[in-house]
């Protein structure tokens, strides 16, 4: 099944009064899962648990509108999560690239969830940098409360998976060891365009992970490279807190990022970047450059 989160044709353009909406793919179709009564929040879809998924799985012999694909506008399949939860140096090539060696220990850091986009949304160059990497990586969408995991249960608290693009300004991530500043400017957080349920998409340890720019072959990997796996990364994060519905686990990037090259090739306004994951689906964004806005007119004395 794969779940999305959709702004239908018969909206506004989106902001802060457009209505979105979950849906349920079906085809070259989606089918309204609001029809349905199901909300039109992923997260709190998710948290209403194994009844609500097994209505969703149901829509397509149900009375639900159904748009086609390109009748409607994808949104990040979860909008506002209430965690983004990224591990950095996972695989082991791109530790080679960056020159660092591996840690015994899982290396975690966190994303503003306000950074979230979604597909075709433009990624946007921040005024304060020309530093824009790409990362591209499996993302993992958890679907229930879930604390002290076993590894061999981590399936049981997935929802499904989806593609992330870790978009990072490096020289702000080296602001902190937390790399909170540079991972969490506005729009650096594509991720789409859905959710693919455990059951579709199989043995995620082998999966062919690849990111272009401008058409340029970048990153080419596997999921088989990675240092820790899902498993572990679930059983490591709720041993200390849990995890909750409409998270999201960013698995780590492959080798092939900007700032391995030399000279580092940045991002720049007009790129256009393409990530696909094998079984999941494909996510690609524009680049920007950040318009400042006008200043305000200076007051007329004497007005």
């Amino acid at each position: 099944m794969r779940l999305v989160t959709f702004i239908g044709p018969d909206e506004t353009p989106a902001g802060p009064a457009t209505r979105q909406r979950t849906g349920v793919v079906v085809g070259d179709e989606v089918v309204d899962l609001t029809d349905l009564g199901l909300p039109g929040d992923m997260a709190a879809l998710l948290a209403l648990g194994d009844d609500a998924m097994a209505r969703a799985s149901s829509a397509r012999s149900t009375g639900g509108r159904r748009w086609g694909l390109e009748e409607i506008e994808l949104c990040a399949p979860v909008t506002l999560p209430p965690k983004i939860l990224a591990i950095g140096m996972n695989y082991r090539a791109h530790v080679a690239e960056m020159g660092h060696e591996s840690s015994a220990h899982q290396y975690w850091f966190n994303k503003q969830r306000t950074c979230v986009t979604g597909p075709e949304q433009p990624i946007v160059i921040p005024a304060v940098s020309e530093q824009l990497d790409y990362e591209g990586e499996l993302g993992i969408v958890i679907g229930r409360r879930a604390k002290s995991v076993r590894a061999k249960r981590w399936l049981d608290v997935v929802a499904g998976f989806t593609v992330v693009n870790d978009v990072s300004v490096r020289d702000w991530q080296w602001h902190s060891p937390t790399f909170t500043m540079g991972k969490s400017f506005d729009t650096h957080c594509p991720m789409g365009p859905w959710i693919v349920t455990p059951d579709e998409v199989g043995d995620v340890g082998s999966l062919s992970l690849r990111t272009w720019v401008n058409g340029e072959l970048r990153q080419d990997a596997s999921t088989a490279d990675l240092i820790f796996k899902p498993a572990e990364m679930i059983e490591y994060l709720t041993t200390a807190f849990p995890l909750e519905p409409g998270d999201v686990l960013a698995t780590g990037t492959p080798s092939g990022v900007a700032a391995g090259m030399t000279p580092p090739r940045w991002l720049r306004e007009g790129d256009t970047v393409r990530i696909e994951v094998e079984g999941i689906g494909m996510l690609e964004n524009p680049v920007v450059a950040e318009r400042q806005p006008a200043p305000a007119p200076d007051p007329v004395v004497g007005a």
